[in-house]
């Protein structure tokens, strides 16, 4: 079946551009120019990726991925920003976007962005389906992680988590009692190179820490392996 994407972008001649290698590459392409109809066009029909420009009228590209997820929307989203815009990445990738492209770009750029994304996603879906295919719950102390639904409970109760959160939580959980580098959190998680810049797992991790630990200044799921990186573990609970 030949995966959709919507583009995005307010300038036609990118939109053009970025239609024609993509439908070259093998994939349906619908688009948009402004933020409400991409808003409407994700929540109303399915898409595989969406390629989201930063700045758009009537709804810029961190509002609309925002609202996409906190309606459930989790469709990939690749960001594009203009060089000298005031980007943070860890804003977009905390709000929900799996990566980001600044412009220029290449459109064998693009698509090979928007290819190493669906593998990605694809990877996960088939090793969660491999696991196990009814009910699959992956528990770690008072945590339990449902993958089919993207849904975590922590004491019976479901957590809020953003996309990341819970991909990386997931990581982490199916590699139980391991020592994970940064690097390979980021190469596993958001399968793109960082340069270096390992702070988004940081502020991932926190956040995580502020919804699962009882006492964040003396973690017993998630713990800071110094020089390393950082491991869950089972935690030992009283009664």
């Amino acid at each position: 079946m030949t995966q959709r994407l919507l583009v995005v972008d307010d300038e036609e001649s990118i939109i053009t551009l970025l239609q024609f290698n993509l439908e070259q590459a093998g994939y349906e392409v619908e688009t948009a120019m402004d933020g409400s109809t991409a808003f409407e066009l994700a929540q109303s029909q399915h898409f595989d990726l969406i390629v989201l420009d930063l700045m758009i009228p009537e709804m810029d590209g961190l509002d609309v991925c925002k609202q996409m997820r906190l309606r459930k929307v989790m469709t990939p989203i690749l960001m594009l920003t203009a060089k000298d815009d005031e980007f943070d990445k860890v804003l977009g990738l905390e709000l929900g976007a799996d990566d980001y492209m600044t412009k220029p770009f290449s459109p064998r750029e693009v698509v090979a962005r928007v290819r190493a994304i669906l593998r990605r996603v694809g990877q996960i879906q088939e090793e969660q389906e491999g696991l196990n295919t009814i009910n699959t719950v992956v528990r770690v102390g008072e945590v339990d992680i449902y993958p089919d639904n993207y849904e975590v409970h922590y004491k019976n109760q479901p957590l809020e988590l953003t996309p990341k959160e819970f991909e990386l939580l997931l990581y982490l959980a199916n590699h139980k009692g391991r020592v994970l580098t940064r690097d390979q959190l980021l190469n596993a998680v958001w399968n793109y190179e960082f340069v270096g810049d390992t702070r988004i797992v940081d502020v991932h991790i926190s956040h995580l820490r502020e919804k699962i630990e009882p006492n964040t200044k003396k973690p017993i799921y998630i713990k800071t392996i110094r020089g390393l990186g950082y491991k869950l573990e089972e935690p030992h609970l009283d009664g």
